[in-house]
């Protein structure tokens, strides 16, 4: 039985695994440019870089999920660190592009194993829901805050030792966080690969999902109507037709069609594809309005979003989780969310004369109260309604929903913004103005989106006082009846 006081030193190793990962996706972005001219990446190859991770890492989620419940989730959890740390150091020892990209694709799927049973684990170490609640606050800020803080990290470690050393501070943290997991996290015993692995399921949702994140991360090559982007596109939508009709008739399915007939569930991944695909757009956008339209560099841009990941951290470790236990999620959810669409209108106004501290930090601030009510408490919705043998499950698909919004997010909020851009470039507006104009665009509909989020929270989720059942008890759920 684990004690109260061996559960934080776990759960502080969870968030370190988490944050390993998360830090590592916004990190390489910014180490793209050196990156492309050490090993010479043409324009297109180097788009790889990030597409490789993130078509592992959407792809495996489910499955890596599904795995922890039935192999044990701290196996897959130190699998996933252990492969993210070797694929690391095979980033290090790249020499070309192709040896990139193949660990890329490595670090993906360990990412993958890694993120997946998190979850799992922290639902079963806090079975009490006000407990339940703190944890998911603080794990939620790891992922709310890490990729603010590795645009900061990512730009002074490639200034100072160069795009390599990104990769290679990933081998000794990753070391450490298997050695600590292996001395914090109890060992649990999974239900077994007796219990069933659906592999025609596992296949048909891994090739799906990959398929899917492939044809939105290549829009911003190949645009939204391309033989290939369509092409993609359709491959994924069959692959998960043929993989929701083979869960019909599996004997032991991998995604059981019960899960996806609890209201709370649907609705908090729903609400979490929603909102990600806004929340994504603001960073990688308005990391370009601060570059191309305020004029700041590399640097100035990272450390402008650093109020951000502050505010995170004040509101998701000092309020968010006693807020969840106290209302419920669904109160603190719609809360967050209706901070978010000022913020997103906020941003919608911003000049292309705008200055920092009067136009963009107090959309920064909003948007850290935002996301560190907004993470907990959709983390907390969706777990509500796993049952004991399926945390696994519902953690993997609450990371997959979070990967898909956020890829499609940015792609089509993206892609909405150079569409504005080019039309008004067109009819010869400044160059400057035009791209203002586009981003204002693309954060008025990024508010939309939310707003659709705020709606289905509002309306769909039940309505749960945490301190006397609702934020979460699997055994009422219905999930795993």
């Amino acid at each position: 039985m684990t004690t109260r006081t061996d559960r934080w030193p776990a759960l502080l190793v969870l968030c370190a695994g988490s944050l390993m990962i998360i830090l590592d996706g916004s990190i390489v972005t910014v180490a793209l440019p050196a990156i492309q001219r050490d090993l010479g990446f043409t324009a297109t190859g180097l788009a790889w870089v990030v597409n490789a991770y993130l078509v592992a890492f959407g792809g495996l989620l489910l499955l890596a999920g599904r795995l922890g419940d039935l192999l044990g989730r701290r196996a897959v959890f130190l699998a996933g660190v252990a492969l993210f740390t070797l694929a690391s150091l095979l980033c290090v020892a790249a020499a070309g592009p192709a040896t990139l990209v193949a660990a890329r694709f490595l670090q993906g799927a360990g990412g993958a194993f890694t993120m997946a049973v998190s979850l799992g684990m922290i639902v079963r170490l806090y079975p009490e829901p006000a407990e339940r609640a703190r944890a998911i606050a603080v794990f939620s800020f790891t992922g709310a805050a890490g990729a603010s803080l590795g645009t900061v990290a990512g730009g002074l470690l490639t200034d100072l030792a160069g795009w390599r050393s990104i990769f290679l501070i990933n081998v000794p943290v990753g070391l450490l966080i298997v050695l600590a997991a292996l001395r914090r996290i109890p060992a649990d015993r999974g239900l077994g690969l007796r219990a069933g692995l659906d592999v025609p399921g596992a296949v048909l949702a891994t090739a799906g999902l990959m398929a899917a994140v492939l044809a939105v991360v290549g829009t911003g090559e190949h645009g939204w109507t391309s033989a290939r982007t369509i092409g993609a596109g359709a491959a994924g939508a069959a692959l998960l037709v043929a993989f929701a009709l083979r869960q019909r008739v599996a004997a032991v399915p991998l995604l059981p069609p019960r899960v996806l007939r609890t209201p709370d569930l649907v609705a908090a991944n729903t609400v979490q594809f929603l909102a990600v695909a806004a929340f994504f757009a603001f960073q990688f956008l308005l990391a370009l309005d601060l570059q191309l339209v305020l004029g700041l560099d590399a640097a100035a841009t990272g450390w402008a979003f650093l109020p951000t990941p502050l505010v995170i951290a004040a509101v998701s470790l000092g309020l968010a989780g006693r807020l969840v236990a106290r209302h419920g999620a669904r109160r603190v959810l719609v809360t967050g969310l209706a901070l978010a669409v000022v913020g997103f209108l906020l941003l919608a106004r911003l000049p292309a004369d705008g200055a920092y501290l009067t136009d963009v930090l107090p959309a920064m601030l909003v948007f850290g109260a935002a996301g560190g009510l907004v993470l907990p408490a959709v983390t907390t919705a969706a777990m509500a309604g796993a049952g004991d043998a399926e945390t696994g499950l519902a953690s993997g698909l609450a990371n997959t929903t979070q990967q898909i919004g956020g890829a499609f997010g940015l792609a089509a909020l993206a892609t909405l913004a150079a569409g504005r851009t080019a039309g008004l470039r067109a009819r010869g507006w400044d160059e400057t103005a035009a791209l203002a104009a586009g981003y204002r665009t693309a954060f008025a509909v990024a508010a939309g989106l939310v707003v659709a989020a705020l709606l289905v929270a509002a309306t769909t989720l039940r309505r749960t006082p945490a301190r006397g059942r609702g934020v979460a008890e699997p055994a009422r759920a219905g999930v795993s009846g």
